[in-house]
């Protein structure tokens, strides 16, 4: 568990806000935040992560001596303020949707439900947690579907934005969908598996590649995989290779493949691949780096390349065509005197207009093909009845209906903090990377398309529409 002390990891105006509250004498207020994302630049879907440590985040929150005396000499906070922190402890609720789960737009993965001070302090760090490993695990699933049926490791490492990102965006990583990684310390934190052979420095390092290429099959027999693009791909690298294995198998010893970071991967693995098997060497696997995503990967496919394994790296742990996944930490309700009151934000850009009140969400599965049918954002105290026909109604364009039947509903939430004690116990990472192939097994292959996908139904029930459309008009006019 990370036990270093993230509270201070926040925006300077969450605490002046929380000051505010206070001089204000809203300290009891009650508020309901909804965290979530309005769109994702490349895909229908995303796959939540980032969950464990956000908890890890609540849990050691607290205000030291240094951080105190830090915020007292910023000159902006009275000691009724400091006293105040110095005792924090998070007391609210947590609800969120579990790490792997394919989420949607304007679906909240994480509901906070505390007093106001509480509620607004986590903002900041909860979003830098949630949407980066989100976002990373999202690139992951589209990168290792592209890839299928190969697979995908994550090489990452020395092309991340600093080392967290490196050790919790290879941890994302395998939740989108990555076989392991070469990050050794993400592996150990996580227990997951590294992988990684030698570089072209072993190769120079000898005086031939032969000799290289001996030296390395020697001390790992059981694992040994060699870097053929280090002087001539065909004509030295694979030649070399095919005499080492050779070798090994008069042994008995089965090599396990060859490797290829540059060049025309599809033409020089599917030569690669020729080479080996005129050698009966079936089963050894060829690899692939060299700067690839699942745009990259999905045109290799199409040129018939004979790539077993990918390693991917910078376009995944940046997410480089898609580098920020935008999620928000938006005011949905407060609670006053044991009545709630729903908020909004209204916005010039409909797409920032918020959806008010404490939602849940549910997944409406089909019985009949085990899919997804679309999922509904309710009012808390909404239940859908599976036993009855349910008519889905566009979250904008009201006209466009469909009436579901025989059907099984899925709630989404899970409850994690509960009065401020942890009422949740985090899966294993190989138990999260499991939920998310289940997960994306419950939709269609249109709706995870890498390129223009059908578009998911998400559903705003009619009694949060009804509330949203008089909240407009209230606001609208009040604030005119």
């Amino acid at each position: 568990m990370d036990k270093r002390n993230l509270t201070l990891l926040t925006d300077y105006y969450e605490l002046t806000m929380m000051n505010g509250y206070m001089v204000k004498g809203m300290s009891d207020t009650k508020a309901v935040f909804d965290l979530f994302f309005r769109t994702n630049a490349e895909s229908n879907y995303c796959i939540a992560a980032g969950l464990e440590q956000a908890i890890q985040y609540i849990k050691n929150l607290h205000f030291g001596e240094d951080e105190i005396e830090f915020l007292r000499r910023t000159g902006d906070f009275g000691e009724e303020f400091l006293t105040y922190l110095k005792n924090f402890k998070f007391t609210g609720d947590i609800i969120a949707v579990e790490e792997g789960t394919v989420v949607f737009p304007y679906e909240p993965l994480l509901i906070v439900k505390a007093p106001i001070m509480e509620a607004q302090l986590v903002e900041s760090a909860l979003l830098n947690i949630i949407n980066f490993q989100t976002l990373i695990a999202t690139k992951a699933s589209r990168i290792t579907r592209a890839a299928a049926p190969g697979k995908v490791i994550e090489f990452g490492l020395r092309r991340a934005q600093a080392p967290d990102a490196a050790v919790f965006g290879a941890r994302a990583a395998i939740i989108g969908g990555c076989s392991s990684t070469s990050n050794v310390l993400a592996a150990q934190k996580f227990d997951a598996v590294p992988k990684g052979t030698h570089a072209h420095s072993w190769i120079m390092s000898f005086d031939s590649e032969l000799e290289a290429f001996r030296a390395y099959a020697s001390i790992y027999p059981k694992s040994c995989l060699l870097l053929v693009d280090t002087y001539d791909t065909l004509n030295s690298g694979m030649v070399n290779a095919i005499i080492v294995f050779k070798e090994m198998r008069a042994k008995g010893l089965k090599p396990v493949g060859v490797r290829l970071d540059s060049g025309d991967l599809a033409y020089l693995s599917k030569k690669a691949r020729e080479m080996l098997d005129a050698e009966g060497f079936y089963d050894v696997k060829v690899f692939s780096g060299g700067d690839l995503d699942e745009y990259t990967v999905t045109s290799l496919n199409l040129q018939g390349a004979k790539i077993d394994l990918y390693g991917i790296g910078t376009k995944l742990i940046t997410s480089y065509t898609n580098p920020s996944l935008g999620g928000v930490y938006k005011l949905a309700a407060i609670e006053q005197e044991g009545k709630e009151f729903p908020k909004m934000k209204i916005s010039d850009n409909p797409e920032k207009v918020t959806n008010p009140g404490e939602k849940r969400i549910y997944r409406l599965i089909s019985n009949q093909t085990n899919k997804a049918l679309a999922d509904v954002i309710c009012l808390k105290d909404e239940v859908i009845d599976p036993d009855k026909p349910y008519t889905l109604i566009h979250p904008v364009d009201r006209w466009k209906t469909k009436e579901v039947s025989n059907f099984t509903v899925k709630p989404l939430y899970t409850k994690i903090f509960e009065g401020g004690k942890l009422v949740y116990k985090c899966p294993t990472l190989n138990e999260i990377y499991t939920k998310t192939v289940n997960s994306l097994e419950d939709f269609w292959d249109e709706y995870k398309r890498i390129e223009k996908p059908q578009l998911y139904k998400v559903d705003l029930s009619d009694k949060i529409y009804d509330l949203k459309q008089k909240m407009l008009n209230e606001l609208g006019s009040k604030n005119r």
